[in-house]
C-alpha cells in the first residue's frame, strides 16, 4: 500500500509563470550539450540552470541558484501542502492528438524488497552519485520520477479531469511540441481520493530509477544523522508524477538500434546469418516496414535497414530454444531481449560491455532517423523494434528482473520545473 502525501510545492513567482514555455526543460538525462545552451538562453530563470548547470561545480551552482530565487520571488513556496495535477498534450506519429493525466505527488521511498515500488531497469554508479551530490547540495527534488499505477476503475483520472476543467492552470506551457498544464489541489475530498486509489495499488517506475534509487540513499544519510528522525520528514519521500496504465494518453515509444563500427561488415553475411534464424522479406520502402511491425503477431518480428534495402525478419523457433543462456518468462517475452542476445550479440559480436559503452551501439526513438543514420553511413545497419508494451513492464517488474538497457521510452517525458519538492522541512 504505497503511501502518497500532498506537499508544499515550490513554483515559479506570478511575475515569470506566464512565460513558463521558456522557464521548464526535460530533465537532466534527455538534455544533450547543445539543447543545455539553447535552454541558458531562453530565460536566466529557466529550469536547466537547477537541473543540469553548466557552470565547473554543478552542485554549488545549483543550491547557491535555487536559494537566490527563493529569496528574490523568482521562485516561491506554497503555503499550504497539495497535489498538482499535470495533463501533456501532444501529437503522436500518426497525428492524432493524446493527453496524458496524471499528478505530481511526495511519495513514501520503500525498499524495493518490500515490494510497494517496483523498477524495470537496472541502474549505473556514475549518475546515482551525480544525483545524490544534487540532493545533498540543493536539498530537494528538483524532478521528479515517473511513476505507473493500475486502476481500471479510473477513479482519480475523472476526480481530476474534473477538477481541470473546473479551474484555470497554473502553467500552461508548450515545449517540444507538448503542451503541459498544472494545477494545484488542496481539497482534502480530492487528496483523500488520490490516496485510497494508491494505497490499492502497487507502483512501478516507468522513468528516474536512478533518481529514485539516489532517494533511498539520501533518506537513509539524513536519517542516520537525525537524532529526532520520525520518518515523516519530507526527505522521506520523493517527488513523482503518477499515471494510470489506464490513460489513454499514456505512450511507449520503441527504442530504436544503430550499429556501427563492425569491422569487415558485410550486409550479405549478415543476412545469410539472419535467414538461419528468421523468416526474411524484402520490403519496398519505410510505409511497408511500419505495416509489417504493426501486423506482426506475438512472433518476435523486427526491421532491418541496410544500405539500399529494407528487410523485415520474424523469428522462427521459441526465445528459449536461441537465447545463450537462461533467460525468465517475462523476459522471453521482450522482442529487446531476442535483440541483444541473438542478433547483437551471437550474429554481430557485439558484446554486452560495449552495448553499454555504445561503442557499437547508438539509439533513437525515430524511425526516420534509423533511415538517414544508414543512408548516410553513420550507422551500419539500423534494427526498428516495436514499442514495449505497458503490460510487459509490470510483468518484468512483477517479477524481479530488469529489462536491458534502453528498452523503453515513455513519450513525453516529464517536465522539469513545472513545481519542485523541498527536502529538508516538515511534510
Amino acid at each position: 500500500m504505497p503511501e502518497i502525501a500532498p506537499f508544499k510545492g515550490i513554483v515559479y513567482g506570478p511575475d515569470l509563470s506566464g512565460d513558463a514555455a521558456n522557464l521548464i526543460c526535460p530533465p537532466y538525462d534527455a538534455i544533450p550539450p547543445a539543447m543545455q545552451q539553447e535552454l541558458y538562453e531562453r530565460s536566466d530563470y529557466n529550469a536547466v540552470r537547477l537541473e543540469l548547470p553548466s557552470e565547473a561545480d554543478p552542485y554549488a551552482a545549483a543550491s547557491s541558484r535555487l536559494r537566490e530565487w527563493l529569496e528574490s520571488g523568482v521562485l516561491t513556496q506554497d503555503s499550504e501542502t497539495a497535489l498538482y495535477p499535470c495533463f501533456q498534450t501532444f501529437e503522436d506519429e500518426h497525428g492524432v492528438t493524446r493527453t496524458r493525466k496524471g499528478l505530481f505527488a511526495a511519495l513514501r521511498l520503500y525498499d524495493f524488497s518490500e515490494g510497494e515500488v517496483l523498477p524495470h531497469e537496472r541502474t549505473l554508479s556514475g549518475p546515482k552519485a551525480d544525483r545524490l551530490k544534487m540532493f545533498r547540495e540543493t536539498g530537494a527534488n528538483i524532478s521528479s520520477i515517473f511513476g505507473l499505477y493500475a486502476d481500471s476503475s479510473r477513479r482519480l483520472d475523472e476526480a481530476i479531469s474534473e477538477f481541470a476543467e473546473q479551474h484555470e492552470p497554473l502553467i500552461d506551457a508548450t515545449i517540444q511540441g507538448v503542451r503541459n498544464r498544472l494545477w494545484r489541489v488542496a481539497d482534502p475530498a480530492l487528496i483523500s481520493v488520490a490516496q485510497s486509489v494508491l494505497a490499492e495499488q502497487k507502483v512501478y517506475i516507468a522513468d528516474g530509477h536512478h533518481r529514485y534509487e539516489t532517494g533511498i540513499a539520501y533518506r537513509n544519510e539524513r536519517a542516520a544523522s537525525n537524532p529526532g528522525h520520525t520518518g515523516r520528514e519530507p526527505y522521506n519521500y520523493i517527488m513523482t508524477y503518477l499515471s494510470n496504465i489506464y490513460d489513454e494518453g499514456l505512450l511507449i515509444l520503441p527504442i530504436h538500434r544503430l550499429v556501427h563500427g563492425i569491422e569487415s561488415f558485410d550486409p550479405e553475411h549478415f543476412i545469410a546469418q539472419l535467414d538461419r534464424w528468421f523468416t526474411v522479406w524484402e520490403l519496398p520502402g519505410r510505409s511497408a516496414l511500419d505495416e509489417f511491425l504493426e501486423t506482426g503477431d506475438s512472433a518476435k518480428v523486427f526491421g532491418i535497414v541496410l544500405p539500399g534495402m529494407t528487410l523485415g525478419i520474424s523469428l522462427d523457433p521459441k526465445p528459449s530454444e536461441v537465447l545463450s543462456t537462461p533467460v525468465p518468462e517475462a523476459l522471453q517475452s521482450l522482442d529487446v531481449v531476442v535483440l541483444h542476445d541473438l542478433v547483437l550479440g551471437q550474429i554481430l559480436g557485439i558484446s554486452s560491455e560495449a552495448m553499454a559503452r555504445q561503442s557499437n551501439l547508438t539509439y533513437t526513438s525515430k524511425t526516420a532517423d534509423v533511415f538517414e543514420a544508414v543512408a548516410s553511413g553513420k550507422a551500419q545497419v539500423g534494427i526498428v523494434l516495436r514499442p514495449v508494451r505497458v503490460e510487459q513492464v509490470i510483468s518484468v517488474s512483477v517479477s524481479g528482473e530488469a529489462m536491458p538497457q534502453k528498452s523503453t521510452w515513455f513519450y513525453p517525458k516529464v517536465m522539469t520545473g513545472m513545481v519542485f519538492h523541498a527536502l529538508e522541512k516538515e511534510v
